[in-house]
């Protein structure tokens, strides 16, 4: 069962064996773990707001997402709008590139999402890589101007991918999470004994069993992810411990030490319909697997037909998108990718990739039956973008959605 007993013994009715459908990650294109993130200049803590700091209304279906100059362009220094542009151009690129893509139906399984083929565009790319990566320091020291006066760049910045080096400290000041007092009880909590000890110590077995930090009974990572996702289950114990978490705080601690992990995932319990999810009634998953049943109806009418005719329910595949973002879904590196955005975006990036997934593939679907269909949701879906994540969240960001419009 997803959840199993709750803290009181009680069994929680909505049970989702199959949603987490665990499979060997490749730990590929993560470093081995930093105990602390990288030193750079003091950390701010500045509001966020996940839920409507991005929501401009509907993106059409058809046409990239905007990045050309903005609002806040007289804020930009003549090399921050030299990225601007090579950004747009990128987006071109890849729109471009995924067009062709489509038009391939028979292979496009096999060739997957080929990267962007001429050599001028490779050589501009590792160009806007090395210009991104400066940037990123800057970014980081001057975090507070960087939130009031340049959030458009910003925005357009971690759709495109947040350095590794400099993830840690960036998901802390986005979710405001670099001095918070719950940082100091941390320790504290560790002494203390949780009812969820033994629900946590099940589970931690099946998270990431394939990457190195948390290979082994008694590896490192084991050890801190049971710290963490015990310490949370004591302050707030209405939560208490839900198995799906567990794949969020593994994330955090690929990145950061056990401490700033446990902060920052206090902050998206808290401000980012987490801890709605994951409570145990789990209504906001429910809710949020309807919301999502409207925009298929409305944007996809014939694969929604097909759905219901093979009985194959949302929640069937969609659950987990919602309560582990993705990340029992993709390989680390393209999950990291929609996670980056989460952080800055909230949960509107689980209802675009999503989408975006389901209107990728909906030719295929429609020909299969429920059983051919779990299996496609299985195996083929989550590695069509392993080489080009890019094209993912460029697709993404072409699904119409719009929050004022979402069922509630």
């Amino acid at each position: 069962a997803l959840r199993g007993e709750d803290e009181r013994g009680g069994q929680v009715p909505f049970t989702l064996r199959s949603v987490f459908q665990v499979r060997p990650r490749n730990p590929r294109g993560f470093g081995a773990r930093r105990r602390r993130p990288p030193p750079v200049g003091p950390m701010a803590s500045p509001a966020v707001s996940p839920d409507s700091s991005s929501h401009e209304g509907l993106s059409s279906v058809n046409s990239a997402p905007a990045c050309s100059p903005t609002s806040d362009s007289e804020n930009l220094s003549p090399d921050e709008l030299e990225l601007l542009a090579k950004l747009e151009e990128q987006n071109r690129l890849l729109e471009a590139d995924s067009k062709s893509m489509r038009s391939m139906n028979g292979s496009r399984r096999n060739s997957g999402s080929s990267l962007v083929s001429s050599s001028s565009a490779s050589s501009n790319l590792s160009h806007l890589e090395e210009d991104t990566w400066i940037l990123w320091g800057r970014i980081v020291n001057e975090w507070d101007e960087w939130r009031k006066k340049k959030e458009k760049l910003l925005k357009e910045l971690i759709r495109k991918g947040i350095p590794h080096h400099f993830r840690a400290i960036v998901w802390q000041l986005l979710c405001s999470a670099t001095d918070m007092p719950v940082k100091n009880q941390y320790s504290e909590l560790l002494k203390m004994s949780s009812p969820c000890e033994k629900l946590i110590r099940r589970d931690i077995a099946r998270t990431y069993p394939e990457h190195e930090f948390f290979k082994g009974q008694d590896s490192l990572g084991q050890e801190v992810l049971f710290n963490v996702m015990k310490a949370y289950s004591l302050v707030d114990r209405e939560v208490g411990y839900c198995q799906g978490s567990a794949f969020i705080v593994g994330l955090l601690l690929m990145q950061m030490p056990e401490e700033e992990a446990f902060c920052v995932f206090v902050r998206l319990m808290q401000e980012y319909r987490l801890r709605e999810l994951f409570k145990p009634s789990m209504a906001e998953l429910g809710l949020c697997i309807y919301q999502f049943e409207y925009l298929l109806q409305e944007q996809l009418p014939e694969l929604n037909i097909h759905f219901r005719s093979q009985s194959f329910l949302t929640s069937m595949y969609a659950s987990s998108w919602f309560l582990t973002l993705f990340l029992t879904t993709f390989p680390l590196p393209v999950a990291t990718r929609v996670f980056d955005i989460f952080m800055y975006e909230g949960l509107e990036i689980v209802f675009r990739v999503g989408m975006a997934l389901l209107q990728f593939n909906q030719a295929e679907l429609v020909q299969l039956d429920m059983e051919g269909m779990s299996q496609y949701f299985q195996k083929v879906i989550p590695h069509q973008f392993d080489s080009c994540p890019d094209k993912l969240i460029l697709r993404a960001f072409q699904v119409k959605y719009n929050p004022k419009k979402m069922k509630r």
